[in-house]
């Protein structure tokens, strides 16, 4: 095979890919994570009956892949500042570590579509579904490092679980998993930000 062959191959798989995410992100935007099935993500792309299989591997693994590319790259640059910041010896304080998540989450819970995805993020982790993310912010890893560095009295196990039970109210809080359909009212962002704070920052 030439290489312009495996370019243009390339290419097609990557368009393939996109094609995928998108119709599926509309059809479970649209009707919920339970409702969509692989063959019906299939058929709305015109794709044949193995296309998320075979480019995806399963349905939880293409929804954790959407969400990735549509999550991720809100808050990467920020995150990746604090990262580097650690690794220089500036350590973040926790307030900081919680306004990197807050912020971006805080502004698309007012945008419709960015609730959506909020409340589809939150049914699929909260509901249990074994999602294998790529991106390392979506783990536990790198955020229990810069909270042992915020606050190098924790252990890596309280660290982690201290951010377990963050991540889980912030879902909560902004993806409301089990309604029907996703928040519309007025988020208490202050409130929120001030209990995550102190439930991480506690001695």
């Amino acid at each position: 095979m030439s290489e312009s062959t495996t370019v243009e191959a390339v290419s097609e798989s990557e368009s393939t890919r996109a094609r995928l995410l998108t119709v599926a992100e509309r059809l479970l935007l649209e009707s919920g994570y339970d409702a969509v099935s692989v063959r019906a993500i299939n058929t709305a792309a015109g794709m044949n009956p193995a296309a998320v299989h075979y480019h995806f591997g399963s349905k939880d693994a293409l929804v954790a892949a959407l969400l990735e590319d549509r999550l991720a790259p809100i808050w990467q640059d920020a995150l990746d500042l604090l990262e580097r910041r650690r690794r220089d010896g500036r350590v973040p304080c926790v307030p900081e570590l919680v306004d990197v998540i807050l912020g971006p989450l805080g502004e698309l819970a007012a945008d419709p579509v960015g609730r959506l995805r909020l409340h589809l993020l939150a049914r699929v982790v909260l509901g249990g579904h074994r999602l294998e993310w790529t991106s390392r912010w979506f783990g536990l890893r790198s955020w229990t490092e810069l909270l042992r560095a915020a606050r190098p009295g924790l252990s890596e196990r309280e660290a982690t679980e201290r951010w377990s039970l963050a991540f889980q109210l912030v879902l909560q809080f902004f993806g409301d998993p089990l309604a029907r359909t996703p928040r519309t009212s007025p988020l208490p962002l202050g409130t929120l930000r001030g209990f995550v704070i102190a439930g991480l920052a506690a001695a």
